[in-house]
């Protein structure tokens, strides 16, 4: 028995080598690692005995030799395969181990076009496809994860047909995203991003127990490893409905850097939030806001819940809490709500992954964007359109409004009084009623939002929001501008003493 084993990540290789030799396999292997092996006193063939050719440009050229792939890929179940291999002295290649060049590691760490294009690897992703294409004979190993696996199945006699179709799968996976990487990435350095074809790629996390609805099938893949180092389950399985509302809530509440910011967000949209002196501050005002709408809502903390904050939430239901960390005595607080789910980061504050792109699903494809972010000096370039100035506690509660306007689905609008939502419209067919939704439940609620600052993701097309916000005493406004209508606007703000600001670019979130 042989085994090809050629690998760009080295870690446990020569464990996996010296327990395959004690199996009985002769080990081939090529450049640097055919060096480590023999270095660690493990026999091992160099693959140019094998090709009977040396390696060349550069080592451009390995292991593209029919002494190489003919081994692989051979049937063993046909005579005809085994008898032309035996005439041309082709010996059997039964188990590959291959991990393929680190693509990725060069375009994090240089823009160096030479040596990214050195960093393609094209032996190896051959290899892989003709193990995994003759897996009915051959194993096909391309994660250091699986060389227990391995061991284990050859030791115990289940190197069975599932386990090496297993494998298999895992090849053309490993592959695909490979060839989807380099594609991505020459598409962004040379057509903006936007090419022919784009390649979404994730990695499952884990399973959901189902999707939107029982019926559907749901699983959480991750681009990078965010979520497998950031997600940390304790208590609850986190549904496919539940990720979405803690993605949302976990963009807000982490979009204020190391301020206290408490985020409650129901169905997509935040029905609270906050930023206070404590936590249990800003999750306490939060609450106010819509305390009917945040009842099994999620709920994202923008730091580390303390025995006080747990407590405090634990006096009405919470579907899900996602904070940065828990104290050992705020977990065990929240544990004794038995529906309740907790999940955390092990962080100080939250961290956001900031993905570059973003996509949607549409009736037979979907539409591909970059991502959309508030820059951190959006609002404090905003330009001043009314006579009167904001003040400085307007100018802060500016800053929120706006952030958690373009984090809210449109049309939207928010209203935010001494660094607290007070009142928020969302999803409507027209800003104007926005307006007036997010209103009239402040008033059902009897919250006053007399003073508070008013923030749109999209121009106002017409005044009438303008007035209804004076009618509920708002004094400060900041929006995008550029309606054909933007004087009224400005005519109406000086006319009710309102400070209105124009940041210059639309936030819609759809």
């Amino acid at each position: 028995m042989r085994a090809l084993i050629s690998v760009s990540d080295k870690s446990g290789v020569e464990n996996f080598a010296k327990e395959l030799v004690s199996l009985g396999y002769e080990i081939i292997s090529t450049g640097g690692t055919y060096k480590k092996l023999q270095d660690a006193g493990i026999a091992v063939i160099e693959a140019n005995e094998v090709t009977k050719f040396p390696e060349c440009f550069e080592g451009r050229v390995k292991t593209l030799n029919p002494y190489i792939h003919g081994g692989i890929l051979h049937r063993r179940d046909k005579q005809s395969h085994i008898d032309e291999a035996k005439e041309l002295g082709v010996e059997g290649i039964d188990l590959v181990c291959v991990n393929l060049y680190p693509f990725k590691n060069a375009i994090e760490s240089t823009d160096d076009y030479e040596v990214i294009i050195e960093n393609i690897d094209i032996g190896g992703p051959a290899m892989v496809r003709s193990a995994a294409k003759n897996h009915d004979a051959v194993i096909i190993v391309t994660d250091v994860i699986d060389y227990d696996l391995v061991l284990n199945n050859l030791k115990n006699d289940t190197n069975t047909f599932e386990f090496r179709r297993d494998m298999m799968i895992k090849a053309y996976e490993h592959t695909a995203a490979y060839d989807a990487m380099i594609a991505n990435y020459m598409n962004k350095r040379f057509n903006n991003g936007m090419g022919d074809k784009q390649f979404i790629t994730g990695t499952k996390v884990f399973d959901t127990r189902y999707g939107e609805n029982p019926h559907q099938k749901g699983a959480l893949y991750e681009f990078d490893n965010h979520l497998s180092n950031k997600f940390i389950t304790l208590k609850g399985e986190a549904s496919f409905n539940n990720m979405g509302d803690i993605s949302g809530a976990a963009k807000i509440a982490g979009a204020f850097g190391d301020d206290n910011a408490v985020c409650i967000v129901k169905h997509g949209n935040p029905c609270g939030f906050a930023i206070k002196g404590t936590l249990l501050e800003s999750y306490t005002e939060a609450l106010k806001c819509d305390p009917i709408s945040a009842f099994g809502g999620v709920v994202a903390v923008n730091g580390v819940v303390d025995l006080d904050l747990a407590t405090k939430m634990n006096e009405i239901f919470l579907e899900v809490v996602y904070a940065a960390d828990f104290t050992a005595e705020a977990e065990e607080e929240l544990n004794k709500k038995q529906r309740i789910k907790l999940f955390k980061q092990g962080t100080k504050k939250l961290e956001l992954a900031n993905d570059a792109n973003n996509f949607k699903i549409v009736d037979g494809g979907f539409v591909y964007q970059d991502s959309d972010k508030v820059e951190d000096d959006e609002v404090k370039n905003s330009e001043l359109k009314s006579i009167r100035e904001a003040s400085t506690q307007e100018k802060k509660d500016m800053e929120i409004a706006y952030k958690l306007a373009s984090l809210t689905k449109s049309n939207c609008v928010v209203y935010v009084k001494n660094s607290a939502m007070v009142a928020v419209g969302m999803g409507m067919t027209s800003r104007v009623d926005a307006a007036k939704a997010a209103l009239r439940k402040a008033e059902d609620l009897q919250i006053d939002v007399s003073g508070s600052v008013l923030a749109s993701e999209a121009f106002f097309p017409f005044r009438d929001s303008i007035d209804a916000a004076q009618a509920a005493g708002v004094k400060c406004v900041i929006e995008p501008g550029g309606s054909i209508r933007d004087e009224e606007i400005i005519e109406a703000a000086n006319e009710f003493g309102m400070a209105l600001y124009f940041s210059g670019k639309r936030h819609f979130l759809h």
